[in-house]
């Protein structure tokens, strides 16, 4: 076998695709942030929001929020290619579409669908707290605590070239939850 000529040239990779994959995990836009709020507890919901993602939109494109209330959104994807629902600072966006770019070209996604497979053997199995990818035609919830302290949060889909074309949608805090 070639890699024995190698050496370790396996174990190494191994480490090497390791640590990326923490260093990845530990990036900006991935998981929560107390900037920006944490996952909600379910028996403590404030109110409950119906989201439609659909080409390049988010149905509703607005959200007045409280700050410290717990939101339950319920999502369906009502298009025809893969969206994403994230919420996050501008910046954190910026690092998840690039992570997101990369899923694309190693294959764990089209715009049609998601392979599993690939993502858990690359470790980007999108599982942040903050965020949903769905297939078309999928429905899932995303249950959210807005207690950071951040002001300039959005909803936006980071699949590639869809926040480009308009699927953002504004956060705007009016007041404090009590």
């Amino acid at each position: 076998m070639t890699c024995a000529k190698i050496g370790n040239w396996p174990t190494l990779a191994v480490v090497g695709f390791l640590a990326g994959a923490g260093a990845a995990n530990a990036s900006p836009g991935h998981g929560e942030d107390a900037n920006i709020g944490q996952t909600g507890d379910i028996s403590h919901i404030d109110r409950e929001i119906e989201v439609e993602l659909g080409e390049m939109y988010f149905d509703p494109d607005d959200f007045e929020i409280e700050k410290g209330e717990t939101v339950k959104f319920v999502l369906t994807n009502v298009g025809r290619v893969v969206h994403e629902f994230a919420i996050a600072t501008d910046d954190m966006h910026d690092a998840h579409a690039n992570e997101m770019r990369a899923m694309m070209k190693g294959g764990m996604m089209t715009t049609r669908r998601l392979d599993h497979d690939k993502m858990r053997s690359q470790g980007m199995m999108h599982t942040d707290a903050n965020a949903r990818l769905l297939e078309p035609g999928e429905a899932t919830e995303l249950v959210w605590t807005f207690s950071g302290d951040a002001e300039d949060i959005l909803i936006a889909c980071n699949v590639p070239g869809h926040r480009a074309g308009g699927m953002e949608a504004s956060i705007v805090f009016t007041g404090d939850h009590s």
